[in-house]
């Protein structure tokens, strides 16, 4: 069977940029893939408009996986086998707990939401299955931050862009770095409302069988100043390892 060159050029392409998280430029792209530079940037170009690809403009543009990707990764995974090994898990939890449970993983410096668990009378959140956040200001990000490796960690750290958006709001390299110590040392994450101003988050990490940080679930809930944040901190790191051994992972968190 003939295969459309053009189609094997743009998978290439994506393949690439997926594994290249500071961003692959386009003179990255044809040195890499030997790839003529006309072709090399319609392709991008038709990627960028699609969503399936951004762009950041710099001294050179360079282009991380987008969006679009990502949503249509969701649907694959949404068929995995994980994926129906923690739901009933995570959605009796979000019923145990009375808020409402996500499950997200990292895209570049954003993180995914590609599972949603709520209970009876769930508040309303702005995140849905498939929306993204940036890391450095959910408990979701920072867990999956704390515990990838060095590199990743600094390669992601760079790329973040520090965006108030409450008085909370961590807003620096050094500040971040210093809360990521706290998520190892405590072993779960807040969003202490750095997001939204009446919104009270908790995450922890979830680990597959060969170590890796997967991702990591989160309780989300509405402020309460009596709530005993620790406490569900506690809890939702124990679901966070229950969740880990259920995906085979063995070690110790």
């Amino acid at each position: 069977m003939k295969l459309n060159r053009t189609t094997q050029r743009t998978v290439e392409i994506l393949k690439m940029i997926s594994r290249t998280p500071e961003g692959a430029t386009l003179d990255d792209l044809c040195e890499k893939l030997k790839l003529p530079k006309t072709s090399a940037y319609d392709i991008v170009t038709t990627l960028a408009e699609m969503g399936m690809v951004n762009v950041a403009r710099g001294q050179k543009q360079s282009y991380t996986i987008g969006l679009m990707a990502y949503r249509i990764g969701i649907n694959y995974t949404n068929n995995l086998d994980f994926i129906s090994t923690i739901e009933p898990v995570l959605k009796a939890f979000s019923k145990e707990v009375g808020k409402t449970v996500f499950f997200g993983i990292p895209s570049d410096h954003h993180v995914v939401y590609i599972c949603k668990f709520e209970p009876e009378n769930p508040i309303i959140t702005t995140a849905t299955v498939g929306s993204k956040n940036p890391m450095y200001c959910t408990s979701l990000g920072k867990v999956i931050l704390a515990y990838s490796d060095e590199e990743t960690r600094e390669q992601v750290i760079n790329r973040i862009k520090f965006v108030r958006h409450t008085d909370r709001t961590i807003l620096g390299r050094e500040s971040l770095l210093k809360e990521l110590e706290k998520v190892r040392e405590r072993g779960y994450a807040f969003d202490a409302r750095e997001m939204e101003e009446h919104m009270q988050c908790v995450g922890a990490p979830v680990f597959d069988r060969d170590g890796s940080c997967l991702g990591a679930i989160s309780v989300s809930s509405l402020y309460k100043p009596t709530e005993d944040y620790e406490a569900l901190g506690a809890l939702v790191a124990a679901k966070g390892q229950e969740v880990s051994r259920l995906l085979g992972f063995l070690g110790k968190i």
